[in-house]
């Protein structure tokens, strides 16, 4: 059965928490710290960063951190065990430390903490339970120096992605994500995958549960940030992921019916 979500109407007030997976990011963490606007730092009741294995400076940068920012909390996973078991880790430890929105910032830069009061709106006005800042949404993917042949792997991947989940967001790519704690006590994001497409499997199972996503528009921006992920293996992997839900794998795991979906 879908669930009732008629709640959530209702505006949503507790505790926000920044929540950031890091892996070797000594270069670019602290300035992504520097870029939360003032009046996020007001709103924000907890940082959590996990070090998932770093093998750089990381460490030290955020113990530097840690002596200025009280309301941080470092998590550590002795050997990289990628993206999406650090994004597990940081899940599960705002999920049992009362966190009712949590904000899935990375350390790289490449997502503008600048766009947070934005990505809050529809979740603080009770509009969504998934907020997806979205590259494609602005038109300015290219623009902001997204390489051609990514750009044209994520148009390609996401107009097969709307086919299939019936959706229709402009990506499904980006992560930058916004959670309800209501979402996340739904979905069991511990069955998901380790990898870069964890958040595409958030995304799918939010809306096989029946929860609404919002995107809005963010900047694209590539710099001289190092990115882990490999973009053939991670297009392999979200063919994988379609063909799971074809499948009707995370029906089964959410317990929905394929003919329960709107």
């Amino acid at each position: 059965m879908r669930p009732d979500l008629s709640h959530t109407q209702k505006p949503m007030t507790g505790p926000v928490w920044i929540i950031m997976p890091a892996y070797n990011a000594e270069d670019t963490i602290e300035g992504v710290f520097a870029r939360i606007p003032k009046d996020v730092r007001a709103r924000v009741s907890r940082y959590v960063v996990v070090d998932d294995g770093s093998t750089d400076g990381t460490r030290r940068v955020l113990a530097g951190l840690e002596k200025r920012l009280d309301t941080l909390t470092i998590l550590a996973h002795e050997k990289n065990r990628g993206y999406g078991a650090a994004e597990k880790t940081l899940l599960t430890y705002a999920l049992d430390h009362g966190c009712e929105v949590a904000v899935l910032l990375h350390a790289d830069g490449q997502y503008s903490p600048e766009k947070i009061p934005e990505l809050l709106g529809p979740l603080e006005r009770g509009e969504a339970d998934l907020v997806q800042g979205s590259r494609m949404a602005g038109g300015g993917a290219l623009r902001g120096g997204m390489p051609l042949y990514k750009f044209i792997g994520n148009k390609t991947l996401s107009r097969i992605e709307s086919a299939v989940f019936g959706m229709g967001l402009s990506e499904y790519h980006s992560g930058y994500l916004l959670y309800s704690r209501r979402l996340l006590e739904r979905i069991p994001f511990k069955r998901l995958s380790d990898d870069f497409h964890f958040d595409l499997e958030m995304m799918v199972a939010a809306h096989i549960a029946g929860f609404r996503i919002t995107q809005v528009a963010i900047p694209t921006i590539y710099a001289d940030e190092v990115s882990h992920l490999n973009p053939v293996k991670y297009g392999f992997q979200v063919l994988w992921v379609v063909m799971r839900y074809i499948r009707g794998y995370y029906h089964r795991i959410l317990e929905v019916k394929g003919n329960d979906i709107a």
